[in-house]
């Protein structure tokens, strides 16, 4: 006798295949959903505003009334508002003030002194001053080191030895080569800085009438990274780790020869910086994966507070704790709405709620902007907690709800595995709601990147990731990179570089670092 559920004639046989066809139904309407939400991301990448700004009345119209309300408020009345526009005056002087100035000055001959009425002598009556702004383009020149050496006629003609004497003259920043200090500076910061390819910048120099092939700019830029910038490099990297609170985040880099990985392998440039309540450092660190050995090396040493994005590489780093980025919270809410298609509610949906909770974090740590560190960990613990404790909930209760992995469950389970990391700010009036410091400080890399696109050998990398750390770190201790550039090449070869005493007088936010080499009118 046949089974039931086998015969194609029974009631059970089609009730199971019915609830078979319904779960396929419902796992392939899982599957659509899915992908029309990544199409809608793409889409959004690829043709929408990369901004990350929330329109806050926007995200609150269903908790607008509470907001909003306020019962000692008067009644508006009818009134007239006039607006009265001021001209400020002194603005564009302002800005000129810090540049040297050139004054040429237009006078009449004495001859040309007399009134074309009267024949009579003219004065001087008032004068008409116009400003503009002259630009110096690069030039190039040949500057000769003449050194003229010395000798005694009397103990060439009567003495077995004769003493010889040369002038002091400064050592060469690359011996052997036409590279000068400036030379060698305006190359790194032409590439790290401005972004130029060294390709372009031999035909730059070609129109000067300078011949310099690319291959030696390069071999400039490997020998002031590696003999030189190394140096004030290593000292920053030792600075670094006896801080307390640091940043650290990492990006991909193509290398075109690594020995035994194909070209179009991803090798990984990783960086670490300090927090805002300290001098500026910034470091690049150029390694082949993403493996978590390196942050163990690089921070050897370090123990406190590490601002980081949720990458698990961090995790185990001894005495360190890591502190969450609520910026990747929020822009995981933010694509969980952008996800949504367009006949969905977009008011009263989850991710918006989500993303609420995110959004008053960040409106508290906007008003406490400008507190004090022991302020502003009272105030946490007063305004930011209990929106923490409601999200945590919020975050549990939803969990069963929402499909894994949708943009909007993904988004949830990120906080959720996250959520100690995220809470972490609290512990530090110093700390940071998010990572956004090591994001910014890692775009001019991933900039200049796009420009450059790929590195053709380790050590060029590592040369990159040395004088991108020194640029940086001057731009945000407010110096021009070239000059402070054109400093160190000047002053590292004429020095006892193993004294670490002078060696920290030229880091750059040493008080003796000259003032030619700081950006006019802007303090540190």
């Amino acid at each position: 006798m046949k089974n039931s559920s086998t015969n194609p004639e029974s009631i059970e046989y089609f009730k199971e295949r019915a609830e078979k066809l319904e779960m396929e139904k419902e796992e392939l309407e899982a599957k659509l959903k899915w992908y029309e939400e990544q199409f809608r991301l793409s889409q959004q990448r690829r043709f929408g505003a990369s901004s990350e700004k929330s329109n806050s009345d926007q995200l609150s119209l269903f908790n607008e009334a509470e907001d909003t309300a306020n019962q000692v408020a008067e009644e508006p009345t009818v009134e007239t508002i006039t607006y009265q526009r001021k001209k400020q005056k002194g603005q564009r002087d302002a800005k000129l003030e810090d540049l040297p100035t050139e004054t040429i000055e237009y006078r009449l001959s004495e001859e040309e002194q007399v009134c074309s009425c009267c024949g009579g002598n003219l004065h001087e009556m008032s004068q008409q001053v116009r400003k503009e702004l002259k630009v110096i383009p690069a030039q190039v020149k040949v500057v000769e080191h003449v050194n003229h050496i010395y000798s005694c006629r009397y103990c060439e003609r009567h003495e077995i030895e004769t003493p010889i004497v040369s002038a002091p003259m400064p050592q060469s920043v690359f011996p052997g080569s036409l590279a000068s200090p400036s030379a060698m500076a305006y190359v790194m910061s032409q590439k790290y800085v401005e972004g130029l390819p060294l390709y372009r910048q031999e035909k730059n120099l070609e129109r000067f009438g300078v011949s310099i092939p690319r291959q030696t700019l390069s071999n400039w830029i490997l020998h002031g990274a590696h003999t030189w910038l190394e140096l004030i490099y290593n000292e920053m990297h030792d600075q670094l780790l006896q801080l307390d609170i640091a940043h650290a985040d990492e990006t991909t880099l193509q290398i075109l020869s690594e020995p035994g990985r194909p070209a179009k392998s991803n090798s990984y440039m990783w960086l670490y910086r300090s927090g805002h309540t300290d001098n500026p450092i910034i470091l690049y660190d150029y390694q082949q994966t993403r493996a978590a050995k390196h942050p163990r090396r690089f921070l050897d040493g370090f123990q406190g507070l590490l601002h980081v994005d949720g990458y698990p590489g961090y995790n185990g780093l001894p005495n360190v704790t890591l502190i969450g980025c609520w910026s990747h919270a929020r822009r995981n809410f933010r694509e969980a709405l952008t996800a949504l298609p367009e006949t969905a509610t977009t008011i009263y949906t989850k991710a918006q709620e989500g993303l609420t909770f995110c959004n008053k974090l960040f409106d508290i740590e906007r008003e406490l902007k400008d507190a004090s560190p022991e302020e502003r960990y009272e105030k946490r613990l007063e305004r930011s907690q209990p929106v923490l404790d409601a999200f945590s909930a919020w975050l549990r209760e939803q969990t069963p709800r929402v499909l894994p992995k949708s943009a909007l469950g993904k988004a949830i389970k990120y906080c959720r595995n996250q959520w100690e990391q995220l809470e972490a700010f609290l512990v530090d009036g110093r700390l940071e709601i998010d990572n956004n410091r090591a994001e910014r400080s890692i775009k001019p890399f991933v900039m200049g990147r796009k420009a450059w696109l790929f590195s053709n050998t380790m050590k060029g990398a590592k040369a990159s990731a040395i004088t991108y750390s020194i640029v940086e770190t001057a731009k945000e201790n407010g110096l021009n990179p070239f000059h402070y550039l054109c400093y160190l090449f000047e002053e590292l070869p004429n020095m006892d570089t193993t004294d670490k005493v002078k060696l920290n007088q030229l880091l750059p936010w040493s008080p003796t670092i000259p003032e030619e080499c700081r950006v006019p009118n802007k303090s540190k």
